[in-house]
This record gives C-alpha cells, sequence and structure tokens, in this order.
C-alpha cells in the first residue's frame, strides 16, 4: 500500500508487536498542543471557559478505539497494498509481500491492490488493468493465503473515494503542503504536469486505512508522514463529529474511526538499490539494473548481480557505512537464505564479490522460482483470479460501508 515522521516504531517480530514508549498518549498529547492549526477548542468546560487545544487521545493505545466485542475473540486488524505500477521487485516482495505472508497467520488481514493510487501521474490506460491483475497473482503466488486474507483492487469498493471526499472536506490545506513527497514530486515534473491527485492522494491513503477500523499498518521510510497525517485525521474527525454529537444524530457516540498504529518490518528488510547502495530499491528508477524483479529470469538475475556496485575493500562484512552496497547484498543474502545475520558474517567475512555474487545469485534463483511457477499457474487461469479479487471485494466492502455508513450519519447527511 503500498508514500512529520514519527519518533519510533512499532517493532515487528516473531511475537505480537508492541508499542514504542514514545507513541504514548503522553507523548502524543504535548505532540499536538504544540501543533498550529490543530483544533482549537474555545467553550465552557464545567462552569469555566477554556481556551485550549483539544487532544483526543487520551485512550489506552494498546487498546482497540470502540471495541463491539470481546478483544479475546476478535483478531486486530492490518491493511497494507502495493501500486500496480512498475514490476514488482525484490524490495517490494522483502519490504512488505514477504512481511505479509506471517502477518495473515495473526492478524485479520486485507491486502489490496492500489490501482487509485496509480493514476496520480501520467500512465498508460492499457496497461492499467493488466498490471493490477498481474499484481494481484503475485500476492497469491508469493503466499497470501485468501482463507486468511481478503485480496482485492481498491478501485472494486466505492468507499475508498466516497470517504476520501468526506476526509478532505476535514483536511486543512496546510497538512497537505507539508507533504514531503509532493514537494520532491511536484518540483521535478513542474506545475503544468502535476494534477491535484498528488497533492491530496494522503487522504485517499487515509481513506484506505480509516474504512476498515485497521489497528496497524505496515510502513516503510517514505510512508512514515502519510501514516502520521492519517492518525492526525482520524482524531480531527473523531473531535469535530464523533461522541455525544455522533449520539444526539442518533449514532453509537464515541470514536468514529481506530487511530492507526505503524508497524515497521524487520530489521534489514529495506532493499537498496544494485546501482546505488544508498538509494532504495524503486520501480520508477530509470534502469532495470537497479532492481531484482520478482519475475526475472535466471540469466537476467545472474548478469544483474554480476553487474552490481561493488567496492574494493577486502572481505565482505555489515554495517559498514563505507560500504553501502555491501551491506545491501549481505543483507539481501540473508533474508532470502533465512539465516541469521551472525550466521551470514561469519559464512562470508572473508569471500571475495565473485564467490559471493555467485553464492547470492543461486540462493536469489532458488527462493524465486516456485514463486514464478506458481504465478504462470494464477496468470493462466483467469477465472480463479478473478474469484479471488471478487470474494475479496466483497468482504472488504462489507466493512468499509459499516464505516462509511457511521461517517455519514455523523456527519449530519439525510441518508436513505
Amino acid at each position: 500500500m503500498g508514500r512529520a515522521a514519527l519518533s519510533q516504531f512499532l517493532i515487528l517480530s516473531n511475537s505480537s508487536p508492541r508499542l514504542s514508549s514514545s507513541l504514548s498518549c503522553g507523548g502524543l498529547q504535548s505532540k499536538y498542543l504544540k501543533r498550529p492549526g490543530f483544533i482549537r477548542q474555545k467553550r465552557a468546560i464545567n462552569g469555566h471557559n477554556a481556551t485550549g487545544f483539544r487532544c483526543c487521545c487520551s485512550l489506552s493505545l494498546s487498546q482497540p478505539v470502540a471495541p463491539e466485542t470481546s478483544s479475546s475473540s476478535v483478531r486486530k486488524r492490518i491493511v497494507s497494498g502495493v501500486q500496480p505500477t512498475g514490476a514488482i521487485h525484490l524490495g517490494n516482495y522483502l519490504g512488505a509481500i514477504k512481511n505479509w505472508i506471517s502477518l495473515q497467520n495473526s492478524y485479520d488481514t486485507l491486502f489490496f491492490i492500489v490501482d487509485l493510487h496509480a493514476i496520480t501521474l501520467p500512465y498508460d490506460t492499457q496497461q492499467l488493468s493488466k498490471a493490477s491483475r498481474n499484481t494481484a497473482a503475485i500476492y497469491l503466488a508469493c503466499g497470501v493465503d485468501t482463507s486468511k486474507a481478503s485480496v482485492f483492487v481498491q478501485s472494486h469498493v466505492r468507499a475508498h473515494v466516497e470517504l476520501m471526499w468526506l476526509l478532505s472536506c476535514s483536511t486543512p490545506i496546510g497538512w497537505l503542503n507539508r507533504m514531503i513527497q509532493f514537494k520532491e514530486k511536484s518540483r521535478k515534473a513542474g506545475d503544468e504536469n502535476v494534477g491535484v491527485a498528488l497533492l491530496t492522494y494522503p487522504v485517499l491513503m487515509a481513506s484506505d486505512i480509516l474504512l476498515y477500523q485497521s489497528d496497524f499498518v505496515p510502513v516503510g521510510e517514505d510512508q512514515k508522514q502519510h501514516l502520521e497525517l492519517t492518525r492526525e485525521l482520524a482524531e480531527r474527525v473523531n473531535y469535530l463529529y464523533g461522541g455525544r454529537k455522533w449520539k444526539k444524530l442518533g449514532g453509537r457516540g464515541g470514536p468514529i474511526f481506530k487511530v492507526p498504529e505503524p508497524l515497521i518490518p524487520p530489521a534489514g528488510a529495506r532493499v537498496m538499490s544494485l546501482t546505488d547502495g544508498l538509494s532504495k530499491m524503486s520501480k520508477s528508477a530509470p534502469s532495470d539494473q537497479s532492481r531484482i524483479n520478482l519475475l526475472d529470469p535466471k540469466d537476467v538475475i545472474a548478469n544483474k548481480i554480476k553487474r552490481c556496485k561493488t567496492d574494493s575493500f577486502p572481505g565482505l562484512e555489515f554495517d559498514n557505512p563505507e560500504r553501502p552496497e555491501c551491506n545491501n547484498l549481505l543483507s539481501i543474502y540473508q533474508i532470502i537464505s533465512s539465516k541469521t545475520k551472525e550466521e551470514v558474517a561469519q559464512e562470508c567475512q572473508d569471500m571475495n564479490w565473485g564467490t559471493f555474487k555467485n553464492l547470492v545469485t543461486d540462493a536469489l534463483v532458488d527462493h524465486l522460482h516456485p514463486i514464478q511457477v506458481r504465478y504462470e499457474e494464477i496468470i493462466s487461469d483467469p477465472a480463479y483470479l478473478d474469484g479471488v479479487l471478487a470474494e475479496g471485494a466483497t468482504k472488504a466492502a462489507a466493512i468499509a460501508d459499516a464505516t462509511l455508513e457511521n461517517v455519514y450519519q455523523a456527519m449530519g447527511f439525510l441518508r436513505r
């Protein structure tokens, strides 16, 4: 899914996620008290005039915001997605999709293809539909289990767009103007070539998350700021329209949205470019040499690893800031081989680059081959894939429509 940084994040391990102490209610409250433009409250409280900022974060963040049933019988929910633009590469897989496979065993999970986000910049209309199907097939080939997770296409659940509009009406333009990615992309493309959607898509991202009353959201380094915007929007809407105001309109009362918490992937899962160890592996990088695509054949993988950037230092080692490419390739090998960092460090410390590159190539080919075989089986059976996406959209819509109905009610709309 899948774009002001939180100081720390939940650490994702084999155990349940835990909260960072910096995300305690007190920490959030002090942040919002200092934030200009947050909701200013000017009304009498207990007979006294009160002028100040209100923060809707008095509940324990480790608990569901508005539990309907016993927490012991309901799994926490996670949502995530990937854009159907360009080829799904090793960075997408190790940084997100591979992580989903373990998450689906412990959480209520929804994984979707974020096709609405894919049109914020110029795109090929002839390829969008095909790319969406291919992305869904890769999800399944990588091990997403439809008996445990809902897989669907974002545009197949209309509530995403409806909630985006409702949230947009409560989003201060200043919040969007500070988004770093918008500034960077608009500077590159020029004002005349940038659509409004590039500015407002963080609101769509917030809609994607809040629709499903998500407890946790896996985030990458480039998505921290947008997740914080989602959290701020949830708190703002909860304050403006939730609580007793909503109850007076016949609603449940209390918060409308859960305020989601971040999850970060395991250490080492941030995969860097093969041509620049300081840049993230990216679909948008001009050179295909910079990435390993999940569907690359054996000879292409071998050629890319053979030609990837290295250094002239003796031996191989992790965590040397002067050797980012070395650290990146060792990290890739560690994750693909399912070995510990210590095991890899000991195995490779005295290797030369030629020997190690052959080792990495073999590990990548062995790991990706079953995924590629399964992908071909799925993509060659369109009826099966369409059925999976339809079933996933139906399940997702049931959750999304319930949330949307609550928002419409709380905002005072005349309902059918």
